[in-house]
């Protein structure tokens, strides 16, 4: 059991870490800091936490803004919270590949930077918890280290790059705290509900496939022999809360990643034939494909953000060592991608209709 502090909340993956500590008996009470614009929001979904698990536990919703000191928190709350021992998870970020420098940099750098602070001026924070992703490499190729944190000649986005320089500064950290770094490849829905709450990554092929599917042939975009890194929410947050209060975790930076992950072409294969009953055909040229998604409105149509082509071609393969080592004998496991695509197009054809569930291509 134990009192625990988020950011990123009410996002999904926060939601689900909640869900899954108390399901596992290890929160006691809960505190989250949301912005002001968020706190109705905030408040329904820990209700809806709460009722779904029929628990009753304490927790305060605190109004703040990790891009300010002390992240916004007002006097009173920052006094509750000052002497009391933490698990502080850090999730809050602009997730998305078209997000502009300036806007990610301000959330994802330096609201990473006063977090750091925070937990600097708290001592009695027992472990903090911060939410990276693998593909803080950039454009590194070939195998890419849990121990390794090497600014490659490029990034393929700012968000990218802007994760990249948050962890920088979370590895400064370690030697003041009880730090523990998550680097999540690219998060689906449940391996075996489905279950999301919105459709990016990989959920942009499915929009593209199901708006073609009327026609006679879907085509291969370009030639890759790339394999695509994608792993399920339940493996995030059951591996992450293993980590929780785990001696051999303090201190690691560890890559949440599939350790077996297919061909793209092999995971595209397996979508078109999911969602149309059909095999894909013949070939559309890569280029062609980045020129037609240069085109705002095209992206709309289709529902793809043209930074995904990015990720078609890139051969990197995530090292696993640290997970599997901490995570031997615990019975968790990453559930194979291409077995799971039934149930996460079954998810998905139910809410495919639902504006709520897709990513506004601005």
């Amino acid at each position: 059991m134990g009192t625990h502090f988020f950011t990123g909340f009410p996002g999904f993956i926060a939601s689900q870490l909640i869900k899954g500590l108390i399901k596992k008996g290890k929160l006691q009470k809960l505190y989250v800091l949301v912005l002001e614009s968020q706190l109705a929001q905030a408040a329904e979904s820990i209700k809806v936490i709460l009722d779904e698990l029929e628990v009753i536990l304490p927790f305060e919703i605190i109004p703040g803004d990790i891009t300010l000191k002390n992240l916004g928190i007002k006097e009173k709350e920052l006094a509750m919270v000052q002497d009391e021992a933490l698990t502080m998870w850090h999730l809050a970020a602009i997730y998305d590949l078209a997000v502009k420098k300036e806007i990610a940099w301000k959330v994802n750098v330096e609201g990473t930077r006063m977090v750091c602070d925070f937990v600097r001026a708290h001592p009695s924070i027992n472990q903090f918890i911060y939410f990276s992703t693998a593909y803080v490499a950039g454009t590194r190729e070939g195998k890419i280290l849990e121990t390794e944190l090497i600014r490659p000649n490029a990034f393929k986005n700012h968000y990218e790059e802007t994760k990249f320089e948050a962890e920088c500064i979370v590895e400064q950290l370690k030697g003041e705290a009880a730090v523990t770094i998550i680097r999540p490849g690219i998060v689906r829905g449940h391996s075996k509900t489905g279950e999301t709450i919105k459709f990016d990554g990989p959920y942009f092929f499915m929009n593209m496939i199901d708006k073609l599917k009327w026609m006679p042939i879907i085509p291969y975009v370009g030639k890759t022999d790339a394999h695509i890194n994608v792993v399920p929410i339940d493996y995030i947050i059951d591996a992450t809360i293993f980590f929780v209060n785990h001696e051999p975790a303090l201190g690691k930076t560890i890559h949440l990643t599939d350790p077996s992950p297919h061909l793209v072409e092999n995971v595209y294969r397996a979508m078109v034939k999911e969602l149309t009953g059909k095999e894909p055909k013949g070939r559309f040229p890569r280029t062609l494909a980045e020129k037609g998604l240069t085109s705002k409105q095209v992206q709309r149509k289709l529902g793809v953000e043209v930074e995904t082509l990015d990720y078609l071609t890139w051969n990197a393969v995530f090292d696993t060592s640290i997970a599997d080592e901490l995570l031997k004998n615990s019975g968790i496991q990453c559930a194979d991608f291409i077995a799971s695509i039934p149930t996460m197009s079954r998810f998905y054809n139910e809410n495919k209709h639902r504006a709520e569930f897709h990513i506004p291509i601005q």
